[in-house]
């Protein structure tokens, strides 16, 4: 999970980190001690650390910016670009006709190919999804919720994506 320069340097501190990939190291000093000599800890960009992770059943909450990144900002219809005003939530099986609104039920669809299928699957519709709908998991979360990602941690990152979708840096 992504954590805060202060929340990694007292993992540093308390010795918890088990490894650390990555360049650009991150310098944090401290205050000066009885002897004069100042504190620092020196940081990697992607650290693990010991104990558990509940994060890994983390299921992403659903939002309309989530899931116009997951699908490249793509009608998965008509497979033209649009921007996040021009896109819209559709549900492949119809709220209508018992569908849930989760990840693995909706994509990404410009305004008129939306309206055109209507409460109706793209079968009943005679339309065809140019990819599926998953579930990120939580690597590909952190991607899609974090606009600021270093070379490093993408790569980090990418290491892990699920392969369901082939994601643009």
């Amino acid at each position: 999970m992504w954590l805060s320069r202060e929340e990694a340097a007292t993992l540093y501190a308390r010795d918890q980190v088990v490894w650390s990939i990555g360049d650009e190291l991150l310098r944090m000093r401290g205050g000066i001690n009885r002897v004069g000599i100042r504190s620092e800890i020196v940081m990697a960009p992607i650290i693990a650390c010991e104990g558990d992770s509940q994060r890994w059943n983390f299921v992403p909450a659903l939002s309309n910016r989530l899931l116009f990144r997951r699908d490249g900002q793509l009608c998965m219809y008509c497979g033209e670009s649009f921007d996040d005003r021009r896109l819209t939530r559709d549900h492949i099986v119809p709220r209508i006709q018992g569908g849930r609104d989760r990840w693995t039920n909706v994509v990404a669809a410009c305004a008129r190919c939306n309206h055109r299928k209507g409460g109706r699957t793209p079968d009943q519709a005679g339309m065809e999804l140019l990819a599926i709908p998953f579930e990120p998991n939580v690597f590909e979360f952190m991607y899609l919720a974090n606009r600021q990602i270093r070379g490093d941690q993408m790569e980090y990152l990418q290491s892990r994506f699920s392969g369901q979708r082939s994601w643009a840096t």
